[in-house]
């Protein structure tokens, strides 16, 4: 990855990128996984797998710390601590090793889950945060303890209300200072969901006992699929501050009143910036520039051009059925090309041809999507890594490339539509607003300006002396500020005084400097440097008052 793209996450960015100061306050995290059977048969090969993929991407990514800490429990015919609080990132052979163990346990047996589960469940919450808090006193002097909450997730097969249940009564004396948030995550087959729905009157009294009891478990119910799971525990990477707002968005007052209308906001990552995985070759974030773009053979010269980069076609897509959230990146514009090697028939057919793309895709309101195959196999014995773009029609004969985002990065976004009618004093300012706005059909990106131009060249003028050229004299000077190193004759030093003399002079004027030869003062420099004595103190004089003369025409 191209060593540019890293800081695109650190705390040196913009003021605007703000998310290095909002992963510090990220809570750790523990995982309980209920393996009883006889469900863990049917979920364990699913569970394993996303922790798999999970872990795999959370440990290779730079940035800030979106998983300070992990501890993962599993409750199977006893209560086991299979890795206790451990630091994520760049530890994935140890983490790893934990999910083969994990995936170990069997799924056969004859225990009473629900009656024997339950307990264990308490039993391994307490356990944790216990845990967590001896953690955190021994290394309390440390710099990477600045979260000072936990995040406890149970994952079982049981119906999740009942879990739910017993927890929330199991917890009500403990000492929950610590803990964050509690979630159930329910794993149900095809036919399970809706078994556990209670009536709305039951709802209302486990909210209430809720509340009187101070322990909030929340419940969440997946499918038993890998992508399913994958979802929660991308939950994990996103910002988990929630403690002041992100964003403020003002809209001009409807009235005469000079404060405008500020509408509080927050802000949520919708993918996993590929910039912040280093791969070779990258997952398309290189758009930036057309050389960025193509690829790379290690094995030809600096002399050749690298060959073109290969799209494949993969899928035609609806163009109201792509959304923008899951493009990121800088867009590309394709061309047909005008590579002066072909010839003229071949040129004119792939001019028709791109004529004819761009004509089909536009009339009938479609894109591309394709798919970049690696340049060559991964030196970890891997397959190597696939991108994916989305090619989109113009007006002009044009195409527009754009990187898409895949399975692998994308995070959890859930985004219910609001079916509920705004209120009506609310609906009326808004309206208000923006009705003192001016409205364009088109956007003109001419019409914006960002000050950009100015500010960089009041920052470069700031850096930089007036005049270059008088640095040099300043560091004559330095030199000769500084004490020798060792004693010198002082027929080596003789030559040298009036060269120096004549740069000190010479400052007022850069012809002067660069172009009067001074040719008496060299000719007597070599007739001084063969004298015994010390010259005269006047000898150079002559030539010093026509240069300035001369310079002063």
């Amino acid at each position: 990855m191209d060593s540019r793209k890293r800081p695109a996450a650190s705390s040196n960015c913009g003021s605007f990128v703000f998310w290095s100061s909002s992963f510090r306050r990220q809570p750790a995290r523990v995982l309980i996984v209920e393996a009883l059977p006889p469900w863990w048969s049917e979920t364990c090969s699913v569970l394993c797998d996303a922790l798999d993929n999970f872990l795999s991407l959370a440990c290779s990514l730079d940035g800030p710390c979106r998983i300070p800490l992990l501890s993962l429990y599993a409750i199977s015919r006893q209560q086991e601590c299979l890795l206790p609080f451990v630091q994520v990132r760049g530890n994935l052979a140890r983490l790893h090793s934990c999910v083969e163990e994990l995936r170990s346990i069997p799924g056969e047996g004859c225990i009473k889950g629900a009656a024997r589960g339950s307990g264990l469940v308490r039993q391994a919450v307490l356990d944790s945060l216990q845990q967590f808090k001896q953690y955190i006193r021994h290394t309390s002097a440390g710099s990477q303890t600045n979260n000072i909450s936990v995040e406890v997730t149970v994952v079982t097969s049981q119906p999740g209300r009942g879990i739910v249940r017993q927890l929330e009564m199991g917890l009500k004396d403990a000492d929950l200072v610590t803990l964050k948030r509690l979630l159930v995550v329910q794993i149900y087959r095809a036919g399970d969901l809706g078994q556990d729905t209670p009536s709305p009157e039951a709802t209302c009294t486990e909210t209430e006992e809720c509340l009187m009891l101070g322990t909030e478990v929340d419940l969440q119910q997946v499918e038993n699929s890998v992508f399913a799971m994958e979802t929660v525990l991308k939950a994990w990477l996103q910002e988990q501050g929630g403690d002041r707002e992100h964003l403020h968005l003002l809209l001009p007052s409807p009235t005469d009143s000079p404060i405008p209308v500020c509408v509080k906001c927050d802000m949520q990552e919708r993918l996993i910036s590929p910039a912040l995985i280093p791969l070779t070759p990258n997952l398309g974030v290189k758009t930036e520039s057309v050389r960025d773009f193509l690829p790379v053979i290690k094995s030809q010269s600096a002399s050749q051009s690298p060959p073109p980069q290969r799209l494949r076609v993969i899928k035609v897509l609806r163009a109201d059925g792509v959304c923008e959230s899951v493009l990121y990146g800088l867009p590309l514009v394709i061309r047909p090309t005008t590579y002066w090697q072909l010839d003229w028939d071949e040129m004119e057919t792939n001019h028709n041809l791109f004529h004819s793309l761009c004509y089909t895709l536009r009339s009938r309101d479609l894109f591309l999507l394709l798919q970049v195959e690696p340049v060559q196999r991964s030196t970890a014995g891997g397959s190597g890594v696939y991108s994916h773009y989305v090619l989109q029609p113009s007006q002009s004969l044009s195409l527009l490339l754009k990187p898409v985002v895949s399975r692998e990065l994308l995070l959890p976004c859930s985004l219910p539509v609001s079916t509920q009618v705004p209120a009506p004093d609310a609906m009326e300012t808004i309206q208000g607003c923006l009705s003192q706005l001016d409205e364009a059909f088109v956007l003109n990106p001419l019409s914006l300006s960002t000050n950009l131009y100015q500010h960089l060249r009041s920052r470069g003028l700031l850096s930089q002396p007036r005049y270059p050229y008088r640095l040099k004299p300043a560091a004559v000077h330095g030199d000769q500020s500084q004490p020798p190193e060792a004693p010198k004759p002082t027929a080596s030093r003789q030559p040298r005084q009036p060269q120096n003399q004549d740069r000190q002079l010479g400052t007022n004027s850069k012809v002067r400097a660069t172009v009067a030869p001074m040719p008496s003062s060299s000719s007597h420099s070599s007739s001084s440097s063969s004298s015994v004595g010390p010259p005269p103190a006047k000898a150079s004089r002559p030539a010093l008052r026509l240069l300035s003369s001369s310079g002063g025409r």
